[in-house]
């Protein structure tokens, strides 16, 4: 399957420290047995739905930061939904029920294209999903700490320290190999794919990405 980073929920405004406590329980970072002062602060002990319930509960979706059309609110939206009933798995669906099944639905696909969004993508998998697995290609320049990390789950904050280190290993081998005029190529170059030229695209466009989502209050999961 490989690895896929997908982009978190961002806290809702003064939800910060909870949401951060959240994640690090579903994170698998703190465990959600409470200590004996906790209780008498009034903190509670969440099962594992009630904690991701919580979760989305104080959050916003990447769909909204993206400002995503919505089947069913959004026009152009709808119209994407009703052109794709062609495409329907169940052929036994009429329009109305296939409508009714997408109404809701955020369409990716017809958000303007940004660093949000990468070139690096899945076959599956939905237009803001980075590929992660393409830097397998990339170990040996990134080196054994710097490449598992891109197995951790971050928040904003890690995402952007990540995405920062990535970005300068990148702006060094791109001057080692004179190919720093890539930083601000969306496409991949027409190279061989382990190529120093396809490396360092590589390299710039998750550094980018990871970035635009962290800037925004956006961690993600790393999915594997």
């Amino acid at each position: 399957m490989g690895l896929d980073w997908k982009p978190l929920n961002k806290p809702k405004k003064g939800m910060e420290n909870e949401f951060k406590d959240l994640f690090e329980i579903l994170d698998g970072r703190k465990k959600t047995k409470l200590s004996f002062f906790d209780k008498i602060r009034g903190k509670k002990n969440y099962n594992e739905t009630e904690v991701q319930n919580r979760f989305f509960e104080i959050s916003t979706t990447p769909y909204e930061t993206l400002n995503a059309p919505r089947v069913g609110f959004d026009t152009k939206a709808t119209e994407w939904a009703k052109e794709s009933f062609e495409n329907r798995t169940d052929k036994g669906q009429n329009l109305e029920e296939f409508m009714k099944e997408m109404y809701g639905y955020w369409v990716v696909d017809l958000v303007e294209l940004h660093d949000g969004i990468p070139t690096y993508i899945a076959l599956h998998d939905e237009a803001h999903v980075f590929r992660g697995k393409f830097l397998d290609d990339c170990e040996k320049i990134m080196g054994p700490e710097l490449f598992d990390e891109a197995y951790s789950s971050k928040l904003s904050e890690e995402a952007i320290d990540y995405g920062n280190r990535i970005l300068s290993l990148a702006n060094t081998y791109a001057r080692e190999n004179n190919l720093e005029h890539l930083r601000d190529v969306r496409n991949p170059p027409d190279a061989d794919e382990l190529s120093p030229e396809s490396l360092v695209h590589i390299l710039y466009s998750s550094a980018k990405w990871v970035k635009w989502w962290g800037e925004r209050g956006h961690g993600y999961e790393a999915y594997f």
